[in-house]
């Protein structure tokens, strides 16, 4: 009995490394299309680091996914990754998490408080000052300098949708693009039908633009779907996006989306794995994580087919 006592123990012991396995929380505002792909990229990272990721979906409602940060702090979990729904909560996230002695990572969204952020906690993105200043320059370039257009913004509670509506305005403020007008900017919230929507109803009020930009591919996708629609589609037709989805891609594959910029979400879903195992470690991890965004156009499409 005591034989058997004893090999169980080493047995037990020698277990323990695996017992001891990295649990990751990860906190997603939705599972949209791109967030998706992040997620995916997220538990493929961290099953080759041998870590377990728990995923919480939000459904983008911001008290829920308090909750949800709620019990994976109590759960006792080693690191949390946080892709917030309302990037204004991030100072009660970062208290609460940080509060109770975990690693934080904030993947995707940049957190309001990111200036403040304390040891221990990182931002793993794409910088948003290149995603809609690259997009509205090839816009530019396609229009020459002239023109006037429409902006399908994304939730404004949401610093990405703020931002890269900055960024557009500031390309046409410059010497080369200061001939194209903004004739309207409408919240589309992300959503593939709200930009269908708003383009049908700027379609039916007989407004006239030469282009249509973006924050993101699904409104742009919904742009596109409303001019063929209204039979108002030709083959010049200039809409922009930005991430460089799979749907994406295909719509530009099919002489569609004119241009969009390539958002590397499996990359910073690994980004988000790579700085929470170091920050688990004690190792430093930069405050900023950049994972660089890349302009896409019909001429380099074929290098991001199936990247995203």
């Amino acid at each position: 009995m005591k034989k058997l006592l004893i090999a169980a123990a080493v047995a037990g012991s020698l277990a323990s490394p695996m017992a001891h396995a990295q649990k990751i929380g990860l906190a997603m505002a939705q599972l949209d299309t791109f967030l998706t792909i992040l997620k995916n990229g997220t538990l493929d990272a961290g099953k080759k680091a041998g870590a377990s990721v728990q995923v919480e979906d939000a459904g983008n409602d911001v008290g829920k996914q308090l909750s949800q940060i709620q019990n994976l702090i109590a759960q006792k979990v080693d690191a949390i990754i946080v892709n917030p729904v309302d990037t204004d909560a991030t100072p009660k996230i970062t208290k609460m998490v940080t509060d109770a002695k975990i690693p934080l990572v904030y993947v995707n969204r940049k957190p309001v408080d990111f200036d403040k952020l304390p040891a221990g906690v990182a931002f793993v993105a794409s910088d948003e000052k290149i995603s809609g200043t690259v997009q509205t320059q090839e816009v530019c370039r396609l229009l020459k300098g002239k023109g006037e257009v429409l902006v399908l913004m994304g939730e404004l509670s949401n610093e990405a949708a703020r931002t890269r509506t900055k960024d557009i305005e500031e390309v046409i403020a410059t010497k080369e693009c200061s001939g194209i007008k903004i004739v309207d900017k409408r919240e589309g919230a992300w959503d593939r039908t709200k930009g269908q929507d708003i383009t049908t109803n700027w379609l039916s009020s007989g407004v006239k633009f030469d282009a249509i930009i973006a924050n993101n591919d699904e409104m742009a996708i919904g742009a596109i779907n409303a001019l063929k629609a209204a039979k108002k589609w030709t083959p010049g037709s200039l809409v922009a996006g930005i991430d460089a989805s799979p749907d994406a891609l295909a719509s530009m594959k099919a002489g569609d989306l004119k241009v969009t910029v390539f958002q590397n979400a499996a990359g910073q879903g690994t980004g988000a794995i790579d700085a929470a195992i170091k920050l688990i470690k004690k190792q430093p991890v930069e405050r900023f994580v950049n994972v660089p965004f890349e302009l896409v156009t019909p001429s380099n499409l074929s290098k991001y087919m199936g990247k995203n």
